[in-house]
């Protein structure tokens, strides 16, 4: 019953609306972005790197399998594109903006975090040694820590190992795919359909393959691509519960925001019912009243007649 009452909230009657309810929201996420353009130009930590260190950082550098690119493209539009394909199905704007919203939190709120992290941390890439020294000849200064004469920008790339960026977006957009999913197609309604289980892995087996890649292009170390992932999906989890319930709850094919305005609709509804029978029975009292105003007024003007008529009759027998 309440899936069938979804076509009355669509992007032309209620978008605007709900938009400017989330107003604020908006602008904290162009907050975001802000921020996190001035932690991608800001320095790193230049953490000491002596010879010593070295033997784990000569790794190759070689060019990444999943360009910076195309994190957007899986993280954040495609699951745009799934959400759109959900609200033409059920036309609830409710669900529409509140994904995309919830999704862009996810990826910008990890963003900040993770380059952040990484500014402050800044420790060096396996393949730092030849970000360092792309002759391959290294030089140190007189306390031993590195003295790089390679390209600067490739340099303070090589301090952003910890964690991994490519990971925690790929996290933080396909774990709250996956959540989405997990709620829409009711994967834990206790059924026991375990195939719609492999709908909800989907989205993290492509966030795994791109956090191993990470590792296999010697980008990253294992311990980044780990912490990057916790960190996305924790993230990830806690956007996406700020707009729905759980997947697990029966409702959880649905925005709170929706439930909401229906259970507000409902009340509506149960109060003009209310209205509308107190003045149907008011209406009734009163034309009973009147009806009986009507028969007590028929009953007197028959008294009346008769005792006219008695009147009469006995003026008529004085006179004889």
């Amino acid at each position: 019953m309440r899936e069938a009452q979804l076509g009355s909230h669509t992007v032309r009657s209620h978008g605007v609306t709900v938009a400017r309810t989330h107003m604020h929201d908006w602008l904290i996420l162009m907050l975001l972005v802000a921020i996190d353009v001035i932690l991608n130009v800001i320095n790193p930590f230049y953490r000491f790197v002596g010879k010593d260190l070295m033997t784990d950082l000569k790794y190759p550098l070689k060019d990444n399998t999943v360009p910076l690119w195309a994190v957007p493209l899986y993280a954040v539009l495609l699951p745009i594109a799934i959400f759109l394909l959900f609200y033409f199905r059920r036309r609830d704007v409710y669900d529409l903006h509140h994904a995309i919203l919830g999704l862009l939190f996810s990826v910008l709120v990890t963003g900040v975090i993770t380059d952040a992290i990484k500014d402050a941390v800044g420790r060096p890439r396996p393949n730092f040694f030849w970000r360092c020294f792309p002759d391959g000849k290294d030089v140190y200064d007189q306390w031993g820590n590195v003295a790089c004469h390679g390209d600067k920008s490739i340099v303070k790339e090589g301090h952003k190992s910890f964690p991994s960026g490519h990971t925690s977006w790929s996290f933080a957009g396909m774990g709250f795919l996956s959540l989405y999913l997990s709620g829409k197609i009711k994967a834990f309604d206790r059924r026991g359909h375990v195939a719609k289980l492999c709908i909800v892995f989907l989205p993290l087996l492509v966030a795994s393959l791109v956090g191993i890649s990470r590792v296999d292009d010697y980008w990253h170390h294992w311990q980044d691509v780990f912490a990057a992932g916790l960190l996305g999906f924790i993230v990830a989890t806690f956007c996406y519960l700020q707009f729905f319930p759980p997947p697990y709850h029966t409702e959880g094919w649905g925005p709170y925001a929706y439930f909401r305005i229906l259970e507000e609709s409902r009340g509506t509804t149960q109060a003009a019912n209310a209205v509308n029978s107190h003045n149907a029975q008011a209406t009734g009292a009163q034309n009973e009243n009147q009806q009986d105003e009507r028969n007590n007024n028929a009953f007197t003007g028959i008294s009346l007649s008769d005792n006219l008529s008695l009147t009469v009759e006995d003026l008529e027998s004085g006179r004889r």
